[in-house]
This record gives C-alpha cells, structure tokens and sequence, in this order.
C-alpha cells in the first residue's frame, strides 16, 4: 500500500513580512543551509520536492505526488501581510506552472485554515 502524501502546516501566524516567511518554509519544509532566502530560490527549491538526490528539502514527495502545504490561520497572514500572502499563491502556481511546462505533473496543494 502507497504512504500518503505529505501535508506541511505552514503556521499563518508566524509570518509578518519577507524575513519570516522564508524563516517558516526554511524550518517546515527543510531547505538547505545555502538557501538564498528570495523568491528564485523558494521557486527552485519547491519545484523540486520529488527530487530527493537535489538535497533542497529534506520534506520531499515521490514522483507524481503532491506536497499539501496546509497554511493555518490562513486569514491572519492574507490580513496582516497581503503582500506577503499574494507573493506566495503567485509563487506556488508558478512552480506548477514551471513543471507543467517542462512536461513533469504539478507538485503543489495548497489547503487554506481560517
């Protein structure tokens, strides 16, 4: 029987401008020590959770599997950072867009708690 897909808690709370969404998805989801803490590099280390010989997270999915990224107090973080919050769903559809696009299924879900 195949184990099911992760799901990561992103806490909503937690996250109040740039700085600290990248502390939350460093710490959740186990980005390596190099990781630039930007937008590129949050792209490029999400589009390869099903690569695990890439080393750019330690949570990671089998091929043609999703990561749920299950973002808690979701409505605390869109109001107290909406540019924050808008800069991430923009980020995740374009890392599916991304896979989509080089012929690999989409690797993201995203589940929303208020």
């Amino acid at each position: 029987m195949k184990s099911a897909s992760p799901i990561v808690s992103i806490e909503g709370k937690a996250i109040h401008d740039w700085p600290s969404f990248h502390d939350e998805f460093s710490v959740k989801i186990g980005f390596p020590s190099f990781y630039g803490r930007n937008g590129d590099a949050w792209i490029d280390c999400m589009t390869r959770v099903d690569d695990v010989a890439s080393g750019l997270s330690s949570v990671t999915v089998d091929e043609g599997d999703l990561l749920t990224l299950q973002i808690e107090d979701a409505s605390s973080w869109a109001k107290n950072c909406p540019d924050v919050w808008a800069g991430f769903q923009e980020r995740a559809a374009f890392v599916n867009w991304r896979r989509i696009e080089q012929g690999d299924r989409a690797v993201l879900a995203l589940s929303y708690h208020v």
